[in-house]
Formats: C-alpha cells, sequence, structure tokens
C-alpha cells in the first residue's frame, strides 16, 4: 500500500555537456527523496524491518542513512562493477574487487564491505531465467548479515509489488490521463489516484479479484445502467 509520494520539480536548468542544449532537473536527488521518504514512514510509526529498493537508490549514502540513523535493514542489488572488500582489514588496506569477479557458491552467502559503509554486509548472487529465456544475474546486499539466501531472495522478491503498483497506477486509475496544468492540480490528480489505488486494492482484499477484474467489472455495470437508462429515455420519445 502506499505510504507516502514525492513529486519531482525540475526547476532547475543546465546544459547538457554532450548535446549543449538546454534541459532541467531537480535540486533534490532521488537518493535524498528515498530517505526523506523513508524517515518519514519511521515518524509515521509505520511497522516494517526492511526496506528493498533497486539499483538506483543503492548509494552508500542509503545504506548509512537506513542502517544507523533509521535503525532499519535493507535489501538491495549492487551493479556489477560495484567495488567490494572480502574482509574488514583489505577494506581498510583498500583492497576492493569487482563484485561481478567474485567466485560465489550457488544458494551461498559471503560477508563483504562497500566503500563508504562501515558496517558488514551479506552477498548472494542470483540466477535466474527470464520470459525471453535469458539468464540473468542479480547480486544482492543486505544489512541483516544473518539472513540465508532463501530468505533474502524471497524477501527482496516481495518488491516486484512495487511494479504492480505503478502498473495499476497507469492503467486502472488513469494516473497518466490527467487533464491538469498547474502544480495544484496535478498534485490533487496524483493525490485522488492513489485514493483509487487504495479502494481497489480493499475491494481486492475482499472480492479476491485483481485490481483489471475489478475495472472490467465497475465498466460492465456502468455500461448496463447507460443502456438502461438509454433504453428508458427512447421509449419515452416512441410513447410520445
Amino acid at each position: 500500500m502506499p505510504v507516502g509520494f514525492h513529486l519531482v520539480a525540475k526547476t532547475e536548468k543546465y546544459v547538457d555537456p554532450k548535446t549543449q542544449k538546454e534541459k532541467r532537473r531537480s535540486p533534490v536527488s532521488k537518493n535524498v527523496v528515498c530517505q526523506e521518504l523513508i524517515k518519514q514512514a519511521v515518524t509515521n510509526l509505520i511497522p516494517f524491518r526492511f526496506v528493498v529498493f533497486d539499483v538506483w537508490f543503492a548509494s552508500a549514502e542509503t545504506m548509512v542513512f537506513i542502517h544507523q540513523q533509521q535503525q532499519r535493514d535493507f535489501i538491495c542489488p549492487l551493479k556489477t562493477n560495484r567495488k567490494v572488500a572480502l574482509s574488514r582489514g583489505e577494506k581498510q588496506q583498500g583492497r576492493y574487487l569487482r563484485v561481478d569477479t567474485l567466485e560465489l557458491e550457488a544458494h551461498a552467502t559471503r560477508e563483504i564491505y562497500l566503500e563508504g559503509v562501515d558496517f558488514p554486509l551479506v552477498l548472494v548472487k542470483q540466477v535466474f531465467t527470464n520470459e525471453d529465456g535469458s539468464v540473468g544475474i542479480r547480486y544482492l546486499v543486505s544489512s541483516d548479515t544473518t539472513l540465508s539466501f532463501a530468505a533474502l531472495t524471497t524477501t527482496y522478491h516481495e518488491r516486484w509489488q512495487v511494479e504492480c503498483y505503478h502498473k495499476s497506477l497507469k492503467q486502472n486509475v488513469s494516473l497518466t490521463k490527467s487533464p491538469t496544468q498547474t502544480v495544484t492540480t496535478q498534485t490533487n490528480h496524483f493525490f485522488a489516484a492513489l485514493c483509487g489505488f487504495i479502494k481497489l486494492e480493499r475491494l481486492k482484499m475482499s472480492t479476491k479479484l485483481n485490481h483489471f477484474a475489478l475495472k472490467s467489472k465497475l465498466y460492465l455495470r456502468a455500461l448496463h445502467s447507460a443502456f438502461a437508462t438509454l433504453r428508458t429515455l427512447t421509449s419515452g420519445q416512441g410513447s410520445a
């Protein structure tokens, strides 16, 4: 369920060094936004143990923020070129290796250290098959070094619900079909879409139907009501 949101405001202008074209960007980085949303969730007393996120938010600063400042654990992937140390001693000596050069056994865990992160992390190598039959590799780390391979990968898989959430926002509650032009009306539209998603999620729990099935039932009921009204109006004109 959505517990917070942030609208990106690209208020700064800059010149792209490659294209020499003027562009706009937000003065606040995505990792800072991520940290603020997590902090707000803690302030709101939302009970959670893990923060799971994709590689775009896997900065050392965010990891330290979650684990040391907010007293929570996290699970996230690393880019293949991320450098890790295999012991605290090697970290202190600056001896780092690319994560994709490590020899990791299947379904095994390995304790490692990252630059900018003072506490140890547990690392696993997850091999999976994509829909097109190709093989993919994902390197996952967690601040909870007691996790097994199964526990770590199963918990991270829960993040897939975020992708389902985004898809439903776009296709079932018309997030991307906003006719609004101002910041206030755009914000209101976005918030209304979140409220619509929550209503669908509550109906999903009571009816055991997914959002797309619920949307179809509501759409068909609306069509039946419209045709019934049309028949009533038409029959009234005929009698006249």
